[in-house]
C-alpha cells in the first residue's frame, strides 16, 4: 500500500467514523482517536461487503458502499461507547 492510500484510508476513515458517530443517538465517551479507529475499520470491511454483494465499483458514488460503512461505523461506536461505560 502505498502513502496516498494509507493517507485516503485515514480520510474515509474519520469521515466515516464521524458519520457513524452522528448516527449514534446520545453522548459517547469515547475520544476522537478511537472515532477514527473505527471508521477505518469500518471503512475497510463495508468495502469488502459492498465488494462481495457488487456494489464496490458503480458509475459515480457508491452511496450503498456508504451506508454500509457508516453503519458499521456506528455500531461499533455504539459498541466501543458500551464497553468504556462498564470500564
Amino acid at each position: 500500500m502505498e502513502i496516498s492510500g494509507i493517507i485516503s484510508a485515514i480520510v474515509i476513515g474519520i469521515v466515516v467514523g464521524v458519520l457513524g458517530r452522528l448516527v449514534v443517538p446520545g453522548r459517547q465517551r469515547i475520544g476522537v482517536l478511537w472515532t477514527i479507529v473505527v471508521g477505518i475499520v469500518a471503512a475497510f470491511i463495508g468495502t469488502g461487503i459492498a465488494a462481495a454483494f457488487g456494489v464496490a465499483d458503480t458509475k459515480g458514488i457508491d452511496w450503498i458502499e456508504w451506508i454500509i460503512q457508516i453503519v458499521l461505523a456506528g455500531v461499533g461506536v455504539a459498541a466501543l461507547d458500551r464497553i468504556k461505560a462498564r470500564g
